[in-house]
Parts: C-alpha cells; sequence; structure tokens
C-alpha cells in the first residue's frame, strides 16, 4: 500500500536536491543539513521549539550511530603513533624493499603494501609509513616519485579506502543510511571493489610505463622530509622491534581468522579490531616508556580521537539529515509520520516506481554519478549517507535489495573525494612524494574515470 506523498516528503526530497547541488558547487553542506532538519521538525512539530531540539536530538541520533566508527578509526590512529615512535612501522615494512628491484615491482609492491596497511591503519596514517621506508628504494630503481604517489593513492584511498573491509567504517555509514545490515553492504561490495581495482590500477600502471619509456616522466632521487633516517635513538630495541614487527601483524591475521570462525560481522568484528589495537597500544607504550607510558597511552588516545573527530566533524550533520529518511525520524521527532507510512525515503521510492520506469541500468548510474558529486568535497565520507539513501530509493522503486546499489554509489564516492580526484584530498600522498597535487590527480582522472564506467557496468548485471 502506498502512502500519498505530502509535506514532509516535498520537503526532505527538495533537501536531497539541494544537498547535491551545494556538493556540485563544491559548497559545505552543513548549513543545508541543520536547515533542512529544522524544516522536518517544524513541520512535524508545528512549533520552533520542537524544531530546535531536533537539529540537537539529531546531532546526538548521528553520534550515537556513528560513535563506534569514530572511535575505531581513533584507535587505529592511535596506535599507528605509538608504531611509529617505536620504530615498529617502519621495520614492519622493511623486508618488501627487498622484493623492489625494477620500476614495475616497485609499482605493484608499493600499491599492494599501501592496500594492505591502510585495511588495517586506514590510508591517512599509512602514507607516511609507506612513503618514508619505500620512496627512496622505488626512486633508485627507476620508478618517478608521481607513479609512487599514484600507486599509494589507488591501492590505498582507492581499493583499501572505499571496501573498507576490516574497519568497516565506509559500509557502516552507508549501510545506516540504506537500512540494511552491514555485512550485506561489505558483501555486495567486494566483486565492484575488485573489478574497479583492477581496472584502475592496470591502466594506471600502462600510462605511467608508456610515459617512462618516452621519458615523459623520470625518477630523481631526493631528499625530503619524508625520506630523511631519523637519528634519534630508539625507544626500544632492534630486536624488540623485530619481534613486535610480526607480533604486530600475527595479532590482526589472528581477528581475522576469529572473524572467519565465529562469523562476526559489523559491530562484533569492529569491536574485535579495535580491542585488539587498544591492547597493543597499551602494551608498547608500557614497554616504550616505562614511567612516562601511563601519560603517553592518553596523549596518543587524544591524537587519535583529535583525528576521528576532525574527520568525522562534516558528516554528523548530514548523517543527522539522512537519518531522518529511515528509524531516525522516530527517534528524533516521534510517531509524527502519516500511520500508512514506511518512512520517508521508502515512501518516495514506492511513489517514485509508480511515476517512472526505472531499471537497474538507470539506477546503477545515477547512484555512480551521486556518489561522485558526493566526492567532490574532498572528504569522499561526508557524503556516502546520500548514497546509502538514495540507493534505498531505487531499490524500493525496483523491488531489489539496495546493498549492490548502495555499495556503488559508496565505491563512487571515496574513489573520487577519498583521495585520488581531488586535488586537495591527495595533498598526504603528494607531499611525501614532493609532487604537485593537481598533477596527481590528473594523473589519477583517466584510470578513475574508466574503472567507473567499467564498474558501472558490472553493477547493473548485479542489481
Amino acid at each position: 500500500m502506498m502512502v500519498e506523498l505530502g509535506a514532509l516528503h516535498w520537503v526532505y526530497l527538495s533537501f536531497i536536491v539541494a544537498i547535491i547541488a551545494f556538493m556540485i558547487m563544491r559548497k559545505d553542506t552543513s548549513f543545508v543539513c541543520i536547515i533542512g532538519i529544522a524544516a522536518l521538525g517544524l513541520l512535524a512539530t508545528r512549533s520552533i521549539s520542537g524544531a530546535a531540539m531536533g537539529i540537537f536530538n539529531g546531532f546526538a541520533y548521528a553520534i550515537t550511530e556513528l560513535l563506534g566508527t569514530i572511535l575505531i578509526i581513533s584507535i587505529i590512529v592511535a596506535m599507528s603513533k605509538v608504531l611509529a615512535d617505536t620504530g615498529v612501522n617502519g621495520v614492519m615494512v622493511a623486508p618488501f624493499t627487498k622484493l623492489i628491484r625494477t620500476p614495475t615491482l616497485a609499482y605493484w609492491v608499493i600499491g599492494i603494501v599501501m592496500m594492505i596497511i591502510s585495511w588495517f591503519f586506514w590510508p591517512s596514517p599509512a602514507v607516511p609509513l609507506v612513503g618514508a621506508i619505500l620512496l627512496p628504494v622505488a626512486l633508485k630503481v627507476g620508478l618517478p616519485a608521481l607513479g609512487i604517489a599514484v600507486a599509494m593513492n589507488l591501492f590505498g584511498h582507492g581499493i583499501a579506502l572505499s571496501g573498507d573491509f576490516i574497519i568497516q567504517g565506509a559500509p557502516k555509514l552507508t549501510a545506516d543510511a540504506a537500512g540494511i545490515p552491514v555485512g550485506e553492504v561489505i558483501t555486495a561490495s567486494v566483486p565492484l571493489v575488485i573489478v574497479m581495482g583492477v581496472v584502475t590500477t592496470v591502466i594506471a600502471f600502462i600510462l605511467l610505463i608508456r610515459d617512462i619509456k618516452r621519458k615523459k616522466l623520470v625518477a630523481v632521487t631526493v631528499e625530503s622530509g619524508g625520506t630523511k633516517e631519523d637519528n634519534s635513538p630508539s625507544l626500544i630495541s632492534k630486536r624488540a622491534q623485530v619481534i613486535l614487527a610480526i607480533l604486530v601483524p600475527a595479532l590482526f591475521i589472528m581477528d581475522l581468522l576469529i572473524m572467519v570462525v565465529l562469523k562476526l560481522q559489523g559491530g562484533d568484528a569492529t569491536a574485535l579490531i579495535g580491542g585488539t589495537a587498544v591492547l597493543i597500544l597499551v602494551g608498547i607504550s608500557l614497554l616504550a616508556h616505562k614511567d612516562r607510558a601511563l601519560g603517553k597511552i592518553t596523549e596518543h588516545l587524544i591524537e587519535g580521537l583529535q583525528f576521528g573527530f576532525r574527520v568525522f566533524g562534516p558528516v554528523i550533520p548530514i548523517a543527522a539529515f539522512f537519518y531522518l529518511g529511515d528509524a531516525g525520524f522516530l527517534s528524533i521527532f516521534g510517531n509524527l509520520l502519516p500511520a500508512t507510512s514506511q518512512g520517508l525515503v521508502n515512501d518516495i521510492g514506492l511513489a517514485l516506481a509508480h511515476a517512472v520506469p526505472l531499471n537497474s541500468v538507470i539506477g546503477a548510474v545515477t547512484l555512480t554519478i551521486v556518489g561522485a558529486i558526493t566526492g567532490l568535497d574532498g572528504s569522499g565520507f561526508s557524503g556516502i549517507s546520500l548514497a546509502g539513501s538514495v540507493g534505498k530509493v531505487f531499490a524500493v522503486a525496483l523491488e531489489t535489495s539496495p546493498a549492490t546499489l548502495t555499495a556503488m554509489g559508496q565505491i563512487s564516492a571515496i574513489w573520487v573525494g577519498g583521495g585520488t580526484l581531488i586535488p586537495w584530498a591527495v595533498i598526504p600522498a603528494a607531499a611525501i612524494c614532493e609532487v604537485d597535487p593537481f598533477e596527481l590527480a590528473r594523473r589519477n582522472l583517466i584510470p578513475v574515470i574508466i574503472g567507473l564506467a567499467v564498474t558501472t557496468v558490472v553493477a547493473m548485471f548485479l542489481i
């Protein structure tokens, strides 16, 4: 039974359009989302005080829903700080330098190492780690700095972050907005991430080798802040560094095995990874800092939390708005929707199904475009709730699961905005490799566009 669309539905839909428009113009969307929440609150409660309360309660609801995601990322970053302080991170990566003998090996080894580390630690902490250790080696064997930055971007901020299979920050956001379990989004995203990753990295590699042969790109050994050796005394012995470099990944591999055996997903899987990271942080701090360990543990946790809320600060207003499309409305404003309503997003989807002849082609292309638009702010995360919400609308209209549509929007958003195409988002990799961020973004453009096109076609057959 389809409910007739009322003022709440049209206001919600109009603000979705406004948010997309602001993203296209590369404007911050927080203001629009706040006004959208207030407008819906005013309509629902018919009072200014209810609208004002709705804004605060909406933020609180979003933070509550996102807290696990923010916390796990903060903890991972905090752990990476103590690994960097003690030199364990360098020892972990050092064995891979022996595999780098040619520009081809340098590209693929750096990329794969970056992807693996990004799965566990996220790309931001992985960039300085991989760059500091492997950049000089790659330059020495003839891979230009721009090629190194491309590999770090595509494998880390592209493949690893768009799937986010271990930490599950991205799929958590999109799954919540789509109203489905996070495991469904992860499962649906696996083939799409593989296709996108293979197509993009192979095309980028072909173009890179072509330009090296044509002498358009030349490796120049540089002495940069990211590649200088750290001559400061180590906090722990070399033997302890080696043991910990083996123990840390072994613990996370054990976590993965536990996840498989116990079939842990979503919050349980995140909790296991997060708890392990905290124990590693505490254990290494006690070993390295001894009598100063207690203060250092707190210091690293603060650094991690600062990073987490800085990344997710822009996400909270937009997530608060899009949560109103589903269960969030009931929690924030109470049971004020029409009796026959199935939620704002579901109602709009049903109305769309009766008004427009939708199909899988239109659905997949739309989610790719919406995802790309949300990534234009250079965050990658700030708008993926929109991808989840739109995915649910189309899924209702198509009478299918929103998992594949949502995954497609998530992949598009993060590949565009997460650190591969937006110049200000690629700055970390560009800085560590000492290349122009605009040139790096241009170098990534053709592979990413082709990758998105191919992946969108694949998604059409999976919907």
